[in-house]
């Protein structure tokens, strides 16, 4: 398959929330690849279609060290968070040269539309966790940076345009 280019912030398309999948077939497979060779080339440990303009809940993690695990997920939604939360340094290829530190639930039980077309459960902890609710934050129309105080997010965006200047 082949590494699809970034939406630029502001796309519009960043602050739309994605539209849900139907069935799995062989095209939203096809698009999932792409996201997988478009993730590995960032490199990053996850994606979310609407980043690259695709408007469909659609996502890819893969946090393993070795790599090649890619968890694909469809219409993903978190049925349980735990109380423990976890900090982590995020950013987007869509607002390249800035990052935030946040906190975020540490273990996170999602269920969502696999590969195959079954609805799975499955419990994502650490970094796992971290990126999974990245990703579903994207297929909402929401970027990390929006779980920012007012302040910081201004100030993180201010940067962002100055490092494109």
């Amino acid at each position: 398959m082949t590494a699809r280019p970034f939406v630029p912030w502001p796309d519009a398309r960043l602050r739309t929330a994605a539209a849900p999948v139907g069935e799995i077939t062989d095209d939203i497979r096809a698009i999932w690849a792409d996201m997988v060779d478009t993730m590995e080339a960032m490199p990053g440990v996850g994606l979310g279609a609407p980043q690259i303009g695709v408007m469909l809940q659609l996502a890819v993690v893969d946090c393993s060290e070795e790599r090649g695990k890619a968890v694909l997920l469809a219409n993903p939604e978190i049925i349980s968070a735990s109380d423990d939360l976890r900090a982590h340094d995020e950013a987007s290829p869509n607002l390249p040269g800035v990052h935030a530190r946040l906190k975020r639930p540490a273990k996170v039980e999602v269920a969502f539309t696999d590969h195959l077309g079954g609805r799975v459960r499955q419990t994502f902890e650490g970094l796992w966790a971290t990126s999974v609710q990245h990703q579903i934050d994207h297929l909402a129309g929401r970027m990390y940076f929006d779980r920012l105080s007012r302040t910081k997010r201004d100030m993180l965006l201010k940067k962002a345009r100055k490092a494109r200047e």
